[in-house]
C-alpha cells in the first residue's frame, strides 16, 4: 500500500444496525471526523446502512476530511449468494454509490463462504475482478477478510492479495491468527487485526458476557479470562486497555480494527489508546501459561 496506516481503524459494522436515526447520524459524523482517520465498513454491514450513513456524513462534511480514508469490502449477493466477478463489480458499485466516493484505498473480499477458493481464483471469478479493479486504479489494494484460520491461510498463500483482515483470532485469549499474520508478513502484505476484544468480552461488555467471538465461551476460556482480569487488577490496568495494546504492540500488525457502536465507545477508545501499559505486564501474561483454544473457526 502506498499510504502509511494509522495504528487504529474504527469499525462501522454497527452503524445503521444497533444505531439508527439521529444517533446513527451523530455517530457517522464522529467516525468521519475522528482523529483516528480510518473507518472500516462493508457492503453488507447493516444491509448496506453502514455505508449509507457514512456516505451521508461525508456529504455533510463536504467530502472526506484531509487524511481520512474509508475501507470497504465486497460481499456476496444477499439474495442469490452469487460471488463471482460480476457480483464483485456490482458490490463495489453499490458501495461507492452509498459512500459518495469514486475510489477506495483498500477493498477486501469479504466472507467468501458461498464459494471455494478455487472458484474465487478461477477465470471470471471474484479475485480476477478484484485484480482488474486494482489495475484500473479504482482501488489501491485488494485484501481478504474472513474468519476461519485455515481458509484465510489458503487465500493468503495464493499471493493474490495486498492485505489481510482477520478478526477475533489474535487477542489475549486466542493466538490462532498469528499463523495468518506470519504468512502475510512473509509476503509483505498489509495486516489488519480486527476485534481485539473478542466480540466484547475483553472490554467488559454486558451484552457479550459469557461469549467469545459471538459464541458461548468454553469453561476453559472463561477461567483464563478471569485470570487475565485478576492480573490486570494487580497491575492497576483496565483489561480492555491490555487487550487493545496487545494488538498495538505487535510490530507486524499495521492497524487494529475496533468496532464502534456509540459515541461513548469512541470516547472510551481514546482513553484505552492513551493508557500506559506498565513494563512487564505482557511478560506476566505469558507466565499464566498456554492460552486455551477459543473453540472458534
Amino acid at each position: 500500500m502506498a499510504q502509511t496506516l494509522a495504528p487504529i481503524t474504527l469499525g462501522a459494522s454497527s452503524l445503521g444496525d444497533r444505531t439508527s436515526g439521529a444517533e446513527a447520524e451523530a455517530l457517522a459524523d464522529a467516525l468521519v471526523a475522528s482523529e483516528f482517520g480510518q473507518v472500516d465498513t462493508s457492503n453488507k454491514y447493516a444491509k448496506g446502512a453502514s455505508e449509507t450513513e457514512l456516505g451521508k456524513a461525508v456529504r455533510r462534511a463536504n467530502g472526506l476530511p484531509e487524511g481520512t480514508v474509508i475501507f470497504s469490502k465486497v460481499d456476496e449477493d444477499p439474495q442469490t449468494r452469487a460471488f463471482d466477478g460480476d457480483r464483485v463489480k456490482r458490490s463495489l458499485e453499490e458501495s461507492l454509490e452509498r459512500l459518495g466516493l469514486d475510489h477506495l484505498p483498500v477493498l477486501h473480499l469479504h466472507d467468501p463462504y458461498s464459494i471455494t477458493v478455487s472458484e474465487a481464483m478461477a477465470p471470471g471469478g471474484a479475485v480476477e475482478a478484484l485484480t482488474s479493479l486494482r489495475d484500473q486504479g479504482v482501488v489501491d489494494a485488494i485484501g481478504i477478510a474472513a474468519g476461519p484460520v485455515d481458509l484465510m491461510l489458503e487465500y493468503v498463500r495464493t499471493d493474490a492479495f495486498d492485505a489481510v483482515l482477520s478478526h477475533n483470532h489474535y487477542t489475549l485469549v486466542d493466538r490462532a491468527g498469528s499463523a495468518i499474520f506470519e504468512a502475510a508478513h512473509e509476503r509483505n502484505m498489509t495486516i489488519f487485526n480486527a476485534a481485539p476484544f473478542g466480540g466484547g468480552m475483553l472490554a467488559g461488555s454486558e451484552r457479550a458476557a459469557g461469549t467469545y467471538a459471538y459464541r458461548e465461551a468454553s469453561a476453559e476460556v472463561m477461567a483464563y479470562v478471569e485470570k487475565l482480569r485478576a492480573l490486570a487488577d494487580e497491575w492497576n490496568l483496565p483489561l480492555a486497555a491490555a487487550a487493545l495494546h496487545f494488538s498495538l504492540r505487535n510490530p507486524i500488525v499495521h492497524s487494529t480494527v475496533v468496532g464502534i457502536s456509540s459515541l461513548e465507545r469512541l470516547e472510551e477508545l481514546r482513553r484505552l489508546r492513551d493508557t500506559t501499559v506498565p513494563d512487564g505486564f505482557f511478560s506476566a501474561v505469558d507466565e499464566l501459561g498456554a492460552v486455551p483454544s477459543s473453540g472458534n473457526d
